[in-house]
C-alpha cells in the first residue's frame, strides 16, 4: 500500500508529464500549420520565413520530447484533432481569400497566439522544476518573437 507521499509524489510527476504532453502536442500542431502555411504561401521571402518557424516548433518539439523521456515517459507521438482542423480551416480560409499570403499570416498569428496562452497558463498554474520553467519560458519567449515578426509581415502584406 502506497503512502499518501508515495501517492502525492505519483501525481505530481503525472501532472508533469501531462502538461509537458498537452505543449508537445500543441507543437506537433504549430509545425504542421506552418509547414501547411509555407505551401499556400506565394512570397517565397514568406515561405522561407515558414520554414524558419516550422523547424523552430521542430525543436520545442525535440526539447520537450527529451524531457518527457527523462522522466521515464513516453511522448505523445502526434498532433491533436482540434488541430488538424485548424489546419483544415486555414486551407478553405487562404483558398477563399483574395490575398493568400496575408490569410496565412492572420491564421498563423491566431495560432502563435494560442500557444502562447497555453504556455502562460502552464506557468501560472504549475510548479516545475527550475530546468523545465527555463525551457518552457524560452519557449514562451521564443513564440512572442514570432507573433510579433508575423504581425510585421501581415502588415507588409498589407501593403
Amino acid at each position: 500500500m502506497k503512502t499518501t507521499r508515495e501517492e502525492a509524489k505519483e501525481e505530481s510527476h503525472q501532472e508533469l508529464v501531462d502538461n509537458l504532453n498537452e505543449l508537445l502536442e500543441k507543437n506537433y500542431d504549430a509545425e504542421k500549420g506552418f509547414k501547411n502555411a509555407m505551401e499556400d504561401s506565394k512570397n517565397p521571402g514568406l515561405k522561407q520565413y515558414l520554414k524558419k518557424q516550422a523547424l523552430q516548433k521542430n525543436q520545442f518539439v525535440t526539447e520537450l520530447e527529451h524531457l518527457i523521456r527523462s522522466l521515464n515517459e513516453e511522448p505523445k507521438e502526434k498532433g491533436s484533432t482540434k488541430g488538424d482542423l485548424h489546419r483544415t480551416w486555414m486551407d478553405i480560409k487562404t483558398a477563399l481569400s483574395s490575398n493568400k499570403d496575408e490569410a496565412v499570416l492572420e491564421e498563423c498569428i491566431r495560432g502563435e497566439k494560442a500557444s502562447e496562452k497555453e504556455y502562460e497558463e502552464k506557468l501560472k498554474e504549475n510548479y516545475f522544476t527550475p530546468e523545465v520553467t527555463r525551457i518552457i519560458q524560452r519557449q514562451l519567449d521564443e513564440i512572442r518573437i514570432t507573433i510579433a515578426e508575423v504581425k510585421t509581415l501581415e502588415d507588409l502584406a498589407d501593403d
